[in-house]
């Protein structure tokens, strides 16, 4: 299976790269939140692909599906996520494939084309960046943690997550070696995974941001909960994700979303 998914990714890869050079037509979904045309084009030949592959999965794409839909058997797809870096050329921005059975991962791969790497995972096998066995970060000092966040689109509004994004950047930034935001959450956790980075957070992700890198670092010997320290499930307001040495200490730091 995750043979025949890094072919239909690679193939995707190419029309990513096509995009990347060339002028977009860009649209938006909100505010500030883009689409493109690639964004679609890629979503579409990947649901074609992966149909083939996994008939009995149901797929939810970024750009096509219900951000609520779920299912016993499910393939999620963010078809190009950091669409902001895409149409800026800002080089941080991939395709991130999650398969999921039964609330689970079960494989993972998230591409990126611009700078060639592919991070691939399968439960109980381990995690990959281009074929090669990766691992988390030894880092156990928060003092000493680079770490990694985003900014929800949401920030617009200025309500919750705009001040629990600050409350947190406020509380935590002293505490840490530097905090990092690359805009493209499915490749700040292979960087977590990776060993790059000592750990990652962000609120108010979509399933297809994270379904992918959640499998990649729990492979790779990291951690990854939600806000309280609980299990992550799809869909929870924050995400935590960490080497699993620190994770403590930079959940201790957070702001409480609930009170935010």
């Amino acid at each position: 299976m995750l043979d025949r998914l890094t072919e239909a990714l690679l193939e995707a890869g190419k029309l990513f790269h096509e995009g990347f050079d060339t002028t977009k037509e860009v649209r938006h979904k909100g505010v500030v939140d883009l689409v493109t045309q690639y964004d679609v084009a890629v979503e579409n030949l990947l649901k074609e692909r992966i149909a083939q592959i996994l008939p009995e999965h149901t797929i939810i794409g970024e750009e096509s599906a219900d951000e609520h839909d779920r299912a016993d058997k499910a393939v999620y797809i963010d078809p190009i996520d950091g669409t902001t870096n895409f149409v800026h050329k800002i080089p941080f921005c991939a395709i991130s494939v999650g398969v999921w059975e039964e609330g689970k991962p079960v494989a993972a791969l998230v591409y990126n084309p611009i700078l060639d790497e592919l991070f691939t995972a399968r439960a109980g096998i381990g995690a990959f960046c281009n074929t090669k066995p990766i691992a988390v970060s030894e880092t156990t000092d928060l003092q000493q943690s680079l770490l990694a966040t985003g900014f929800p689109y949401t920030k617009v509004e200025m309500g919750r997550d705009f001040r629990w994004v600050v409350r947190t950047m406020e509380n935590l930034l002293p505490h840490t070696q530097d905090i990092r935001r690359f805009g493209a959450a499915s490749i700040d956790l292979c960087y977590v995974a990776n060993g790059i980075l000592d750990g990652f957070y962000e609120c108010n992700l979509k399933p297809w941001d994270v379904a992918a890198g959640i499998l990649i670092i729990e492979e790779a010997g990291g951690k990854v909960t939600n806000h309280r320290g609980e299990e992550y499930r799809l869909g929870d307001p924050v995400i935590v994700a960490t080497n699993g040495k620190n994770h403590d200490k930079l959940l201790e730091k957070l702001a409480d979303y609930e009170e935010a």
